[in-house]
């Protein structure tokens, strides 16, 4: 094999997302035929057992364990925010390869690992919008970035299975040329390829995005939205707009057909859902970490979002989640 092949490794664990590691494996395979020559080469590699099960329970098998890994210019995790690393000293590999050049990353939930380890360096890293809440709870000191992507010499991350996509079309670019990138990017039908600072696309309360809202709405959700653990009143986001609650309160209901306080409650149930899907936090700690200092006020709105307790929704979740009470769902 020659010299000049970019070498990626993956790292994966129990139940990670199978769509995350095919979107980067086969634009680089689709790179190599239409270039006619070997520039990119992959391997998974393991911590722990040989055979992993995707989250789609489907098994794929490591070629290398991490300890044995050298020379790998890109390492990749891939994972279900929960996964723990097997190899009590795998941390200290990931730090390892860091140190001899290997540009560490991850996809998806295995930003969540990779934080873990200690060995990336203090960069934002690309957080699903479905992770966010989780990430901003275990890791408060980490700037967790809306971007699709987000990449420097020394780390690269990509928040899901499509932005992973994107993310080895920008191999393909740097390696091959634009023209052979384009190609690939129409051999699989990928109309538009997102670098990085593109914003993620985010579901809002009621089905619009913030870029489709008024300004002075956007702008309230916004504040609301920058500390969930602390949430404003109507009244103060109003007072820091400069407007009436009573004018904050008419835009609401013409943008989005809800009051303001009903928004935002259900923005901090939405936070709240996902950190009791991707954490073990317990339910004191959740409460708290959305901005309340009754558990009993917690339930009673979680009951009323979703119509089961935190307790019960994360019980009947594991009940769905593939071996090893891994979340769903994967992204």
């Amino acid at each position: 094999m020659s010299d000049d092949v970019l070498r990626i490794g993956f790292l994966i664990f129990p139940g990670f997302p199978m769509s995350c590691l095919t979107s980067v494996i086969e634009p680089l395979r689709a790179a190599n035929e239409i270039s006619g020559r070997t520039t990119f080469a992959w391997e998974l590699v393991s911590d722990g057992e040989r055979q992993v099960m995707s989250s789609a329970g489907i098994a794929f098998e490591a070629t290398r364990r991490l300890a044995d890994l050298d020379g790998c210019d890109y390492l990749l995790i891939l994972s279900a925010p929960t996964s723990a690393f097997r190899d009590p000293r795998a941390p200290a590999h990931l730090r390892h390869a860091a140190r001899h050049g290997t540009v560490l990353g991850a996809i998806s939930g295995g930003v969540f690992p990779l934080v873990r380890s200690g060995a990336v360096p203090n960069t934002p890293l690309s957080v699903h919008w479905c992770y966010e809440a989780a990430f901003r709870t275990e890791f408060p000191e980490i700037e967790a970035s809306g971007k699709v992507i987000e990449s420097t010499p020394r780390c690269v991350t990509a928040s899901g299975a499509a932005a992973a996509f994107d993310l080895a079309l920008g191999l393909v670019e740097t390696a091959l040329g634009a023209e052979v990138a384009t190609e690939v990017a129409c051999w699989f039908q990928h109309p538009m390829v997102r670098k990085a600072g593109v914003q993620q696309v985010v579901p809002v309360t009621g089905g619009d995005q913030h870029s489709d809202m008024p300004p002075l709405v956007a702008q309230a959700i916004g504040l609301f939205a920058r500390d969930l653990s602390q949430p404003m009143s109507v009244a103060e986001v109003a007072e820091a707009l400069d407007i009436t609650p009573r004018h904050l309160e008419r835009s609401f209901k013409q943008a989005t057909g809800q009051n303001p306080t009903g928004y935002f409650r259900q923005m901090r149930m939405k936070a709240a859902r996902q950190i009791v899907m991707y954490s073990n936090d317990s339910l004191s700690e959740i409460a708290e970490a959305v901005g309340y200092a009754s558990v009993k006020s917690f339930n009673k709105h979680y009951v009323e979002a979703f119509g089961v307790p935190p307790k019960e929704d994360r019980r009947r979740i594991n009940l769905n989640r593939v071996r090893g009470n891994l979340p769903v769902p994967s992204v």
